[in-house]
């Protein structure tokens, strides 16, 4: 089973990761629901061309799982991901990530801009609209994760509005992407939505950081993802050189509800990229 053995600002954390394929990096970073197998229809397509790596956060088994609240924030994130690319002697790469892990990948950027050659930030902002509302729910889960464990976690997610497309469009997936979901940690799940999603910037708060982002940058949206829509238009808006998709009839977990869609389009940017022609990117290099 290969891990990393890193250290942080919160000292020593174990980090369990994927990588498949040969070619230029490319690091996908899962969502608060999910794990490293959420971006299997990304791996099995892009690692023909790529090097592609999947992990799992600090709080998602086989990773450790810390219990001081502390151990959670996303310049903790940020920094087990700089320290899993320092382990695996990545020294540039391009960054993507989904809801939670968009966020990851997007301060990853604005933190570490020399490091990443693009982002694609995916369904990301959720709790950027509606604070109080966002809050609220947010704490409700925390505490019920932490007394019932993944299953109240399995039970949210079944309910969710964003993801109702997803179990009706493929519910084979949709019930693979549940029993997923089984294996988390109640704890970890606690920690990391108190310690991240609710304390983490909004994407309007991270206005200053988003107008001084140079790097290329793709953001995807569903455009039955409701929470991330105005995030999606504002970081268009904000970061220099970003694009956006709005994907049609599409929820939150674009990659795995429209894999060949999201393939496509993700797919279309790096090859942008890497032809240095992505827009007002190829104007300014």
């Amino acid at each position: 089973m290969p891990t990393a053995k890193i250290t942080s600002t919160t000292g020593p954390i174990e980090l369990y990761y994927e990588e498949t394929g040969q070619g230029f990096p490319l690091i996908w970073c899962h969502e608060y629901g999910g794990d490293f197998r959420s971006w299997e229809p990304q791996v099995r397509y892009f690692s023909r061309r790529y090097r592609v790596v999947t992990w799992n956060y600090r709080g998602y088994p086989p990773s450790e799982v810390p219990k001081e609240p502390g151990a959670y924030s996303v310049e903790s994130l940020v920094d087990d991901l700089r320290g899993l690319m320092r382990h695996l002697n990545i020294p540039r790469a391009h960054v993507g990530g989904l809801s939670m892990g968009g966020g990851v990948a997007l301060n990853f950027g604005i933190r570490h801009p020399e490091l990443a050659a693009s982002l694609i930030i995916a369904g990301a902002g959720s709790g950027t609209v509606d604070r109080e509302t966002f809050l609220k729910s947010s704490e409700r889960n925390a505490a019920l994760y932490e007394r019932e464990g993944v299953v109240a976690k399995q039970r949210n997610f079944a309910e969710t509005p964003s993801r109702k497309g997803f179990a009706e469009k493929d519910p084979r997936g949709w019930q693979e992407f549940l029993r997923n979901v089984l294996d988390h940690s109640g704890v970890g799940s606690a920690l990391m939505m108190r310690g991240v999603q609710m304390k983490r910037k909004t994407i309007f708060e991270l206005e200053p950081e988003l107008k001084t982002l140079t790097v290329p940058s793709l953001i995807v949206v569903g455009d039955q993802d409701e929470p991330c829509l105005e995030p999606g238009l504002f970081m268009k808006r904000h970061i220099p050189h970003a694009g956006l998709v709005v994907m049609p009839m599409t929820g939150h977990t674009a990659n795995i509800e429209e894999p060949a869609l999201f393939n496509q389009v993700v797919g279309e940017f790096l090859t942008s990229i890497e032809s240095g022609r992505w827009g007002t990117w190829k104007a300014s290099r």
